[in-house]
């Protein structure tokens, strides 16, 4: 975390304008800071309209250049973006940019982990992200629809973003909207009309009577996928234990083993069984005969073998034998040996040829209804299925891509070919949701158009690289969600330039919320400041507060106060980043008072003093004289969620409060 100061003078390189490069510059621009662009060849247009407009300086070179560098006066810049196409290129810039700036941030593009891993220890403030990876969750959520949004792990806990239409009855009816909030589960968001949309957090008065047909959108702590494997697990191991053989009678095993065996398998046991029998006999005779014929012949052990094994044509051109019984007796082995070793060699062979068939487990059905259709099966598609299977969602893939190795996404049913053909296979008229991630933006159109001509009803998502196509699709499909990977993935970018960690991220009605861990200290302009003014100043929101060497709260007290060490984790847009990264709090304005009426008794005052103290940052001996002389009204202005919280713990205390509003032109 930055102090709080000025820094539109700072400068920020980008190195790639390529669709990811792009979009970092657009979210960087949001920030307010100048942006240096590299690019190896002058574009001929431009992903995104007028984004060259948006930067300070283009200059056309190689990134890995030192004069490139020296150009784009990278001593001066704070942080470096390295997203080009090419990952080696990446790499090699970081490792050049380092040289000549030992303090820049480093965030590059890449999907090699062993190699972050490596460059982060050697190349210090670097952060290396896979926008594919950050991206992917963001398709497989809005395909669940529902009340799924996004879900993320913090030390080891679930927390999903759920989103929930209140009907009468339910649990949440009628309720105020400040009883949601609980050390588990947090308000993000309260939509009283059908077509309200998320504008940004604590857009809402916590009095609100919940009423039907209002949504509500929050964050909750949840172990529905852990107990869900651990079942899972657990019932695996009793179905082994419950089929171990416990005897150690070996006749009894034995006997238990040919009754549970198929009747192949029976078959390959007694050819083997009569096989080596035949081995025994042969090698005996042969023996016997060759040490009363001719003692100094061919070992009879390898005659034998060579006559299962079909080699009485050899035997009669390398064994000299006038012994008519010798003739007869590798004959019969000859016969028996291709009779019994050829069923082994015919049953060896089939089982090669269905080498495949094993390999691939079984495919499922595809379902009847409420299903996921995924089409395209690369890096999103293939990430977004696993994400969807640990929700336990029934998923068909069509693939469109040539030689795609199907045993990757063994849990679901694959069709490959034509487009329309496999259309036709997979009920789309009853499926739930259809994504479209294959990497031909038009092919991603066509998809979608067809599609929704075959079902209308059906929750589309489309992804897209283009600005200006997802703006035409949102016309032509006003309800489809159109995503864009590098869009979503480049606001992570953009945070982690300013040094912050992205967790993780999620959309959020049109909007990328991220997750974003703080750690603070001596110097922090944010220290002293209570969670509630971070809360509702910033416009983000606390979810993890951990002090060094404790263990971390989930779903923290807004009374909590930063300190020096203190480790925070919130859910941010952009704005709230930007807000938080200048210092400007005030999303919100301060212009609300309590008006603190009466105590019932001493201990009341006294109590009240403490809660005053702890909501409202308010000196420890000003809260007694002001609260032993009442009437009064406590003179710091509050935001009006944190003013509220404050009166309805006075009055658990028994002290009345009432709020007050001192003047302003604020949203509330």
């Amino acid at each position: 975390m930055a102090e709080n100061q000025s820094f539109t003078d700072e400068r920020f390189l980008v190195c790639g304008l390529g669709g990811l490069g792009q979009h970092c510059v657009v979210a960087l621009k949001q920030f307010g800071v100048k942006v240096v662009g590299i690019e190896l060849i002058q574009p001929n247009s431009w992903r995104i309209p007028g984004v060259d407009s948006l930067l300070d300086d283009l200059i056309i070179g190689d990134c890995r250049d030192n004069s490139v560098f020296e150009r784009a006066k990278i001593q001066l810049c704070r942080a470096v973006l390295i997203v080009t196409s090419d990952e080696l290129i990446n790499a090699e810039t970081a490792i050049a940019v380092r040289q000549l700036n030992k303090n820049a941030r480093l965030i590059i593009r890449s999907t090699k982990e062993n190699l972050n891993q490596l460059l982060e220890e050697h190349l210090s403030n670097f952060v290396a992200y896979d926008p594919i990876y950050l991206s992917a969750a963001s398709f497989a959520l809005a395909a669940l629809g529902g009340n799924s949004l996004g879900y993320f792990n913090l030390d080891g806990n679930w927390l999903g973003v759920f989103q929930h239409k209140v009907s009468s009855g339910d649990n949440f009816h009628r309720r105020q909207l400040f009883e949601l909030n609980s050390s588990s589960r947090m308000l993000l968001c309260y939509l009283p009309q059908l077509d309200d949309t998320f504008n940004y957090f604590y857009d809402w008065d916590s009095e609100t009577i919940i009423q039907d047909g209002a949504t509500l959108i929050y964050v909750q702590e949840f172990d529905r996928l852990l107990s869900k494997k651990t079942s899972k697990s657990a019932n695996n191991n009793r179905k082994q234990k419950q089929i171990s053989p416990k005897s150690t009678n070996f006749r009894k095993n034995l006997l238990e083993y040919w009754n549970s065996s198929s009747q192949v398998r029976r078959v390959v046991i007694i050819s083997v069984f009569i096989t080596v029998i035949l081995a025994v006999v042969g090698t005996v005779l042969f023996n016997s005969l060759d040490q009363s014929e001719n003692p100094d012949n061919l070992n009879a052990f390898y005659i034998t073998i060579s006559l299962l094994l079909s080699g009485y044509p050899d035997f009669l051109y390398s064994v000299t034998t006038k012994s008519v019984v010798k003739q007869i007796v590798a004959l019969g082995l000859d016969i028996a040996g291709t009779a019994f070793v050829g069923v082994l060699y015919a049953l060896a062979t089939e089982k090669l040829l269905s080498t495949k068939f094993l390999f691939s487990k079984r495919r499922t059905e595809v379902p009847q209804e409420e299903h996921i259709v995924i089409i395209g099966i690369k890096r999103v598609g293939t990430r977004a299925i696993k994400i969807l299977q640990d929700f336990y969602q029934p998923v068909v893939g069509i693939v469109l891509e040539d030689n795609f190795d199907n045993n990757k996404l063994p849990d679901i049913t694959l069709f490959e070919g034509d487009l329309n053909e496999s259309l036709t296979k997979v009920n789309l008229s009853t499926a739930k949701s259809i994504i479209a991630t294959t990497e031909d933006e038009m092919l991603n159109v066509e998809i979608a158009l067809k599609t929704r001509k075959l079902n209308p009803e059906t929750n589309l998502v489309i992804r897209t690289f283009g600005q200006r196509l997802s703006e035409n699709l949102a016309q032509i499909l006003p309800s489809a969600q159109i995503i864009s990977a590098y869009a979503v993935a480049s606001e992570a970018f953009a945070g982690a330039a300013f040094g912050e960690n992205i967790l993780d991220l999620f959309r959020l009605h049109n909007q990328t919320v991220l997750v974003t861990e703080y750690k603070f200290s001596q110097v922090d302009s944010l220290n002293d400041l209570l969670l509630s003014e971070i809360a509702y100043g910033y416009g983000v929101v606390p979810i993890l507060y951990q002090k060094p060497g404790i263990p971390a709260e989930i779903m923290p007290k807004e009374y909590r106060k930063i300190q020096p060490g203190i480790r925070l984790v919130v859910l941010a847009t952009i704005d709230g980043l930007k807000r938080m990264e200048a210092g400007r709090i005030g999303i919100y304005p301060k212009n609300w008072q309590i008006v603190i009426e009466s105590a019932v008794t001493q201990e009341a005052k006294f109590e009240g003093a403490n809660q005053i103290v702890k909501y409202s940052n308010y000196p420890f001996n000003k809260a007694r004289d002001l609260i032993n002389n009442l009437p009064q009204t406590l003179p710091v202005p509050l935001y009006k969620l944190q003013a509220q919280s404050l009166i309805r713990v006075l009055q658990k205390c028994q002290v009345m409060a009432s709020l007050k509003k001192i003047g302003g032109d604020g949203k509330r």
